[in-house]
């Protein structure tokens, strides 16, 4: 059993909060959880109270990656293996935790240089959030916000250090060549969710991308549609991947990182599952769509 039970909540530094919140919750279909004094705030989708820190900033990236474990002995657990592999872990203060809405949570860096929290306990919303974009609601909960795929420097030793210090599992691979780009990437999983984390190396952000898992694909298509009459610019037309099976799009951020949404993902069951070695991105779709010539 996985030591990390999900991927609990991401944070994004951004330098437009009004563009995030008006694609959050006009293009996205999510809701705002908490608004702080600096202008930032948080967004949810689920059974949890955040998913999602949105802060000011200059970096428009990856700000912090937070993963939740079950109960405190896997919490301790997992510090102890961090610490043993080496890293350096703080526990943050009862405000820290407060300010996360957890009941404990201990910081460090991932093996690709990312702030990142260990915690446990955190805040359930009163009811579960419903958007009125999105009728058939979010897959998360149980399984964690969705998947993103980081940046490393050496996908093989990421790959490891994810699976021996904090227990994640190998889903697959995926080897290929795009268009003249050396594709390598690992797909981790910690719950049934195909994968929480993917790793690839040369990306031009901390972050490649975060998914969204919807419940019925006719709310994959009206979310492409608000991209389009909301002048978001898709990177890559629906398609399918062959190792999850999930039928999705990709489009930009405010930020310039990418987010894909998607539906009808497979689900792990470790007890017959074999990692895979797939030697394309997508068996269809997924086609990459140039950059439109700005508006004048």
């Amino acid at each position: 059993m996985s030591r990390v039970s999900q991927l609990g909540y991401l944070g994004f530094e951004v330098s437009d909060l009004a563009a995030w919140e008006q694609f959050a919750t006009h293009v996205l279909g999510v809701g705002i959880a908490d608004r702080y004094e600096d202008g930032g705030f948080s967004l949810c989708w689920d059974d949890h109270h955040h998913r999602v820190f949105v802060r000011p900033g200059e970096r428009d990236d990856l700000a912090l990656v937070g993963f939740e474990c079950a109960t405190e002995s896997d919490l301790l657990e997992t510090v102890a293996s961090l610490r043993a592999a080496g890293v350096e872990v703080e526990e943050g203060s009862a405000d820290d935790a407060a300010s996360r809405r957890v009941a404990r949570l201990f910081r460090f860096r991932e093996i690709g240089g990312n702030k990142a929290e260990v915690f446990v306990g955190p805040a359930r919303a009163a009811t579960k959030f419903a958007s009125a974009l999105v009728p058939s609601g979010f897959v998360a909960d149980g399984q964690g916000l969705g998947h993103c795929v980081l940046r490393v420097k050496d996908r093989v030793a990421a790959e490891r250090w994810y699976i021996d210090v904090l227990g994640f599992k190998l889903s697959d691979h995926i080897i290929c060549d795009i268009g003249g780009f050396h594709v390598d990437i690992a797909f981790l999983h910690t719950n049934p969710r195909h994968h929480s984390i993917a790793l690839g190396e040369k990306l031009p952000k901390r972050i490649h991308h975060f998914m969204l898992q919807v419940g019925a694909l006719d709310d994959v298509g009206r979310a492409f549609d608000r991209c389009t009459d909301s002048r978001v610019q898709i990177t890559q037309t629906l398609g399918r991947h062959p190792n999850d099976e999930m039928l999705s799009f990709y489009a930009l951020t405010p930020s310039g990182f990418e987010f894909e949404y998607g539906w009808g993902a497979r689900s792990v069951d470790d007890a017959t599952w074999v990692p895979g070695l797939y030697d394309k991105i997508s068996e269809w779709g997924h086609r990459r769509l140039p950059y439109p010539k700005p508006n004048r």
